[in-house]
C-alpha cells in the first residue's frame, strides 16, 4: 500500500480543526446524532402510525416510507424502497413513498465526508479523525441533497436501521399481545407469526407497537438477503410511462400564472433600462418584473414577462426590449480561458494533493532513458437537461408554497424564505420529480427567480420556465480544464517518475460563495479527483493543481473532475504502456499488482469484450469515482474521419449490488451520457457569451449512434459505494485509446476530433 506524504493538505486540515481548540475535541469524541427520529413526527391521516422518522403504516399493512432523495432517473426511490422492505420483511409491493419533510436526520452525511482530500490508499489516524469530524458536522447541518453519487452509500445504514428497528417494535407488540418471548416469533410479506400459529398482519399491530421496546435491534446478514440483491423493477416506471408523473414542469396550482425572462447575454452583464411598453402592450401580459433589483450581485440579472399563458409570456419577453450593460467580461473568450490555465500552470506551483518519492528531482536529473510529456484539454460544458429549469412559486398571506424540482430541498427551502423575508417554517415545499438533474439542480437559482417575482403577482401562483436558449446560455458549467503530464522511463520501459499538475475554476468555490455567500479559499477535491487518487503504483509521483478563478459559472456536472481527468490519466497511461513497449494492459496490470479489486474489474472487462472484429479496436479505461471502480472496453471504427463506437463493455465494482437491474441501466445511461461529451460535449465562449443555444450546436448522442451496451457486475461483499456517475469517466478515454490502437492518431483534447 502506498504511504501519503505529510504535505500542506494535511497541515490545512489540522489548523482548520484547531480553531476551536478544546471546545472541538470535547465535541469530537461525542457519538454521532441518531438518524432514527426526526425532530417532528411524519404527518400521518387515516389511522397510520409513525413508527419512527422514516416510516409510517396503515391499518391496511401498507408501509409509506419518507424518501430523502431526489428521483431524476436514476432509480433512487426503488432502492430506497429496498433497503426498507428487507430489514422490515415487507414485500416491494407494500410499500409507497412520500417525499421526506426537511428536517435534519436526512441530511447527506456520506457526501461530505467523502469530499475530503485523501488518497484512497490512506489508512492513517488523521484522515479517520478528519472523517469522523466531517460526518458529525454533516450530521449537525443536515443538508438535505441527491448528489456525489451518495444517496445508497448515505441511507445504506440510516434506512435498514429504520427498517429494522420498526420490525423489532411490531414483533415486541405481537409477543406482548401473545404474551410469549420475541424470539419465538418471525416475521414475513408484513405479518408476524409465532409458533403455535398465531398471525398478526403489521396493520393490526401498527398502533400497539408505538410504545412498545425494540431492545437490541440486529441488521440481517447480508447472506440473508432476499430483497437487497434482486433484480427488481423499479416502482416509479408506471408513472412515468402512463403520463401521471409530475415534474416540475408539470406543476398546475389553481389561478396560476406563467413566467417567461431574459437573462444577460455577457457573463456578469447587468441591465441598463429597459422598456416595458410593447410587452405590456400584448394582450393577457400582466407584469414585468426585474428580478435583478431583488436577488444578490452574485445573481443573473435579469427580467421576466407574467402572462396568463407560457405562450403569451415567451413572444412578450422576446418582444420587451432591453439595453444591457456588457461589463468587464465583455473580451472574454474561451481562448482567453485556455490561455490563462496555460500561463498559471507556468507560473505557479499549485497545491499538491499527492506525493510520494522525488518525482521532481528524477524528472531533473539524467539517469531516465526516455522522457515523456503531454498536455491534455477539456472544454466547458452544459448539463443540458431534457426539463429545462423552472419553478412555480405562490407568496400568499406571508406563507410561500414552492413546486420544484430539486436536488437540494433543505436548500431550496432555506433560501426562498430568507429572500421573502420568512421563517423556513413558512415554506411548504412540494418535490416534484426531475427531468434530469446532472448536478445542474444543485443550484437554487430558478427558485430565487421564482420567488422574487410571485412576491409581485399579489398571492396568485406563477410559473416560470426557462427557454432551452436561456437554459443553454445561462448554465453553470463543467470548468474547462488543462493538464500536463511528464514520465521518466527507464531503458526497460520502466517509469522511473510521473508528474500531472493540471489547472481549472473551483466549482465548490464558487458553489459556497453563490449559495452560503461564503467566500472560497483552500483546495479543491473535485478539482483534482481522477489524478491524485489513481490506483496506479509508481514509485516517485506528484499530483497537484492549479486554482485559477473564473468569472464563467461554474457547478457540478455528472462525475465532476474525474469526468474529464479520467480522460487525461488514462489516456497518458496509454501514452506510457506505448513509449514503454508494453500493451495497455500489460502495462496496466503491472501497476496494480496491490489493488486487486482493480484487477478483478480489468481482467473482467477484457475477457467480455474478446477481441476487436477486423476494422476496428479496443481501447481500455480503468477508473474508480465516487467510491466504485469501473472498467470500460470501446470498440471502435474511424471511417471518413469520423468516429463511430460500436460496442462498450462496462464492467463495475460498486460494493453490495442493492438493485443489480437499476446498476445496468445507471450504466447504460452514463456510458450515453459521457459519450455525447466526449464526441460533441463544448460549450465555447466567445465576447463575454457563450456561443451554443440549443441542441444543433450542442449535440448529444442520437439513436442512430448508440452503441451497444453490456453491464458485468462484479460480486462483492462491501458496503455500496457510488453507481449514478462511475460510468462516465472512463469511456472518453476508452474511446481515444482505441482510436490510437486504430489510427496511431493520439487525441489530446475534448471533443475527440480526427482533424
Amino acid at each position: 500500500m502506498t504511504e501519503v506524504k505529510k504535505s500542506a493538505r494535511r497541515r490545512f486540515i489540522l489548523g482548520g480543526l484547531g480553531v476551536a481548540g478544546a471546545l472541538i475535541v470535547g465535541w469530537g469524541v461525542l457519538p454521532p446524532r441518531q438518524r432514527l427520529q426526526g425532530a417532528h413526527d411524519l404527518p400521518i391521516e387515516n389511522g397510520e402510525v409513525a413508527l419512527n422518522g422514516w416510516i409510517k403504516i396503515s391499518k391496511e399493512g401498507i408501509v409509506t416510507v419518507a424518501v430523502h432523495k431526489s428521483e431524476m432517473g436514476q432509480g433512487i426511490h426503488t432502492a430506497l424502497q429496498m433497503l426498507v422492505a428487507e430489514e422490515l420483511d415487507v414485500a416491494l409491493s407494500q410499500i409507497r413513498t412520500i417525499p421526506a419533510p426537511i428536517d435534519k436526520i436526512y441530511g447527506n452525511v456520506a457526501m461530505l465526508a467523502d469530499g475530503l482530500p485523501f488518497h484512497p490508499d490512506d489508512n492513517g489516524t488523521i484522515k479517520h479523525v478528519a472523517q469522523w469530524l466531517t460526518s458529525k458536522t454533516a450530521r449537525e447541518l443536515g443538508l438535505q441533497v441527491t448528489g456525489g453519487s451518495s444517496s445508497v452509500k448515505d441511507a445504506w445504514l440510516p434506512m435498514r436501521e429504520a427498517g429494522a428497528a420498526a420490525r423489532a417494535m411490531l414483533v415486541a407488540a405481537a409477543a406482548k399481545e401473545w404474551s410469549v418471548p420475541a424470539s419465538e416469533c418471525s416475521t414475513a410479506i408484513g405479518v408476524v407469526s409465532h409458533s403455535s400459529g398465531k398471525k398478526l398482519s403489521y396493520g393490526e399491530l401498527a398502533s400497539k407497537a408505538v410504545d412498545a421496546k425494540p431492545g437490541q435491534v440486529t441488521l440481517k446478514d447480508p447472506k440473508d438477503f432476499r430483497v437487497i440483491g434482486a433484480y427488481q423493477p423499479r416502482t416509479d416506471s408506471l408513472v412515468k410511462v402512463n403520463g401521471t408523473a409530475q415534474f416540475g414542469i408539470d406543476a398546475h396550482p389553481e389561478g396560476m400564472l406563467f413566467a417567461a425572462l431574459k437573462q444577460s447575454p455577457t457573463i456578469g452583464g447587468k441591465i441598463k433600462r429597459f422598456d416595458d411598453k410593447s410587452a405590456l402592450a400584448i394582450p393577457g401580459v400582466l407584469h414585468v418584473v426585474d428580478f435583478s433589483q431583488t436577488l444578490s450581485e452574485t445573481s443573473v440579472a435579469g427580467v421576466a414577462v407574467v402572462a396568463k399563458s407560457y405562450w403569451t409570456a415567451k413572444k412578450a419577453i422576446d418582444a420587451l426590449v432591453v439595453e444591457w450593460d456588457a461589463g468587464q467580461n465583455s473580451q472574454l473568450s474561451s481562448d482567453g480561458v485556455f490561455n490563462e490555465l496555460a500561463q498559471k500552470l507556468d507560473s505557479e506551483s499549485g497545491f499538491t494533493y499527492f506525493q510520494q518519492g522525488d518525482a521532481d528531482g528524477v524528472l531533473a536529473g539524467k539517469s531516465a532513458a526516455k522522457m515523456i510529456s503531454a498536455e491534455y484539454r477539456a472544454p466547458f460544458l452544459a448539463h443540458a437537461t431534457m426539463e429545462p429549469m423552472n419553478c412555480t412559486a405562490q407568496f400568499k398571506d406571508g406563507v410561500l408554497d414552492l413546486w420544484v424540482s430539486t436536488q437540494v430541498p433543505s436548500i431550496a427551502v432555506d433560501v426562498a424564505a430568507k429572500l421573502a423575508g420568512i421563517s423556513a417554517e413558512k415554506v411548504n415545499l412540494h418535490m416534484c420529480f426531475l427531468g434530469g438533474g446532472f448536478g445542474r439542480r444543485l443550484e437554487v437559482d430558478m427558485v430565487l427567480q421564482a420567488v422574487a417575482i410571485a412576491m409581485r403577482t399579489n398571492g396568485l401562483p406563477v410559473k416560470l420556465v426557462w427557454s432551452r436558449e436561456e437554459d443553454m446560455t445561462h448554465d453553470m458549467y463543467r470548468p474547462a480544464a488543462l493538464a500536463r503530464f511528464n514520465a521518466a522511463l527507464d531503458d526497460k520501459g520502466n517509469v522511473l517518475a510521473y508528474r500531472n499538475k493540471s489547472a481549472s475554476g473551483s466549482v465548490t468555490h464558487q458553489v459556497l460563495k453563490r449559495t452560503f455567500g461564503v467566500p472560497g479559499a483552500g483546495p479543491d477535491k473535485t478539482t483534482a479527483e481522477g489524478e491524485f487518487d489513481m490506483p496506479y503504483q509508481f514509485e516517485n509521483q506528484k499530483i497537484s493543481h492549479v486554482i485559477v478563478p473564473t468569472p464563467v459559472p461554474l457547478g457540478y456536472w455528472r462525475s465532476v473532475g474525474h469526468s474529464h481527468n479520467a480522460f487525461f490519466k488514462e489516456s497518458f497511461i496509454d501514452e506510457l504502456a506505448h513509449a514503454s513497449g508494453k500493451s495497455p494492459v500489460d502495462f496496466r496490470r503491472a501497476l496494480l499488482s496491490n489493488n486487486r479489486r482493480h484487477l478483478a474489474v480489468l481482467d473482467a472487462a477484457l475477457n467480455r469484450a474478446g477481441t476487436a472484429p477486423e476494422g476496428r479496436a479496443h481501447g481500455i479505461a480503468l477508473h474508480r469515482s465516487f467510491g466504485s471502480i469501473v472498467a470500460q472496453v470501446a470498440e471502435v471504427s474511424v471511417k471518413e474521419g469520423q468516429i463511430q463506437v460500436h460496442k462498450v463493455v462496462c464492467v463495475i465494482d460498486c460494493g453490495i449490488a442493492v438493485n443489480p437491474n437499476i446498476i445496468a441501466q445507471q450504466m447504460e445511461s452514463a456510458i450515453i451520457f459521457g459519450l455525447s461529451a466526449a464526441l460533441y460535449g463544448e460549450i465555447t465562449i466567445k465576447d463575454g457569451r457563450v456561443v451554443q443555444s440549443n441542441f444543433h450546436d450542442y449535440a448529444v448522442l442520437r439513436m442512430n449512434e448508440a452503441p451497444q451496451i453490456e453491464v458485468e457486475i462484479i460480486k462483492s461483499a462491501e458496503a455500496p459505494e457510488g453507481v449514478g456517475e462511475p460510468g462516465v469517466p472512463p469511456i472518453a478515454p476508452a474511446v481515444a485509446n482505441a482510436v490510437f490502437s486504430l489510427t496511431g492518431k493520439r487525441l489530446r483534447s475534448l471533443p475527440l476530433r480526427m482533424s
